[in-house]
């Protein structure tokens, strides 16, 4: 993942625990980088060992730990800079959700090295949608329902999340129901 995602981890910590519980948790996950680039991809397992850490020094369970950060992932881009890019993507949460997809090709062409997931979003009626998520990386159900809820803050929209489950035999593709008022 790139340095982005870890630095969002790390002001996530920050922000609701304080420098000191960042310390701890990043000497916990074997962090050696002093501050994380942006640009710069890391192993994924540094953002696992993250969470992780955080899991096991706040006692909270590792997906409580990733759907919070999901939420946060979506104020944390906008106040980072990327703002811009989440507008363009769609004025409305359906037609944002729609775009995902483009959205992430565009942001490739800055991050060479991204693996983005994708997304397939089919309307059932006016405010319920089939939400797919489709991933090389395992364990982040709980993140992308944090991404979803975080959205609908966004938007100053009601969103609920239901996990349906994973599609067919892919275990790294799941679907959600998203009902939004």
């Amino acid at each position: 993942m790139y340095g982005l995602v870890n630095k969002a981890a790390q002001d996530f910590v920050i922000e609701g625990h304080g420098e000191e519980v960042w310390q701890l948790i990043k000497a916990k996950a074997g962090v050696k980088e002093a501050a994380f680039v942006s640009m710069q991809p890391y192993p994924d397992a540094i953002t696992y060992n993250i969470v992780g850490a955080a899991s096991e020094h706040l006692g909270v369970d590792a997906n409580d730990i990733l759907e919070a950060f999901g939420k946060y992932w979506i104020k944390f881009t906008m106040v980072e800079g990327y703002s811009h890019l989440l507008d363009l993507a769609g004025g409305t949460f359906p037609e944002f959700l729609n775009n995902l997809n483009n959205m992430h090709g565009h942001i490739a062409q800055s991050f060479t090295e991204l693996k983005p997931p994708s997304f397939y979003c089919e309307e059932i009626d006016d405010h319920t949608f089939k939400f797919e998520y489709h991933s090389d990386r395992p364990g982040l159900v709980r993140f992308v329902t944090g991404l979803l809820l975080g959205l609908g803050d966004r938007f100053k929209i009601n969103v609920s999340v239901e996990y349906i489950g994973t599609i067919g035999d892919k275990e790294n593709s799941h679907e959600y129901k998203v009902t939004h008022k």
